[in-house]
């Protein structure tokens, strides 16, 4: 006697099939093409979680060096003089300073310059 897979395969094509629920034209009806979108919607995701952190980085750095530039320093004279000081703050934490509290920034901008001119 054959064994036939009837419900373990119409469960698994289910799932597949809610996976591609508002794709558009057959990709959300044909388990085939749905099966391929899925695989590549899954691809994407996973890439794009990866580019987020490093969109997210260039915004902060983008931020900061802006800010720097209005206290007279370059970016990476500002983390370079902020090194050297053992100031260690990332990159996040530095960046809303530079939105939400200016005097602190000036304050760390000055304290990067003393350490190169050191």
């Amino acid at each position: 006697m054959r064994v036939k897979g009837s419900t373990p395969t119409r469960n698994r094509r289910k799932k597949t099939l809610k996976l591609a629920k508002g794709y558009f034209g057959s990709k959300h009806l044909l388990y085939r093409t749905a099966n391929e979108q899925v695989m590549h919607s899954l691809k994407y995701s996973y890439i794009g979680r990866k580019q987020t952190k490093r969109d997210m980085r260039k915004l902060w750095i983008a931020r900061i060096n802006a800010a720097a530039r209005l206290n007279d320093l370059s970016y990476s004279k500002l983390m370079h003089g902020l090194k050297v000081a053992n100031v260690n703050i990332n990159r996040k934490m530095l960046s809303e300073i530079a939105i939400h509290d200016e005097k602190a920034f000036t304050e760390l901008c000055d304290t990067a310059k003393k350490a190169l001119a050191a």
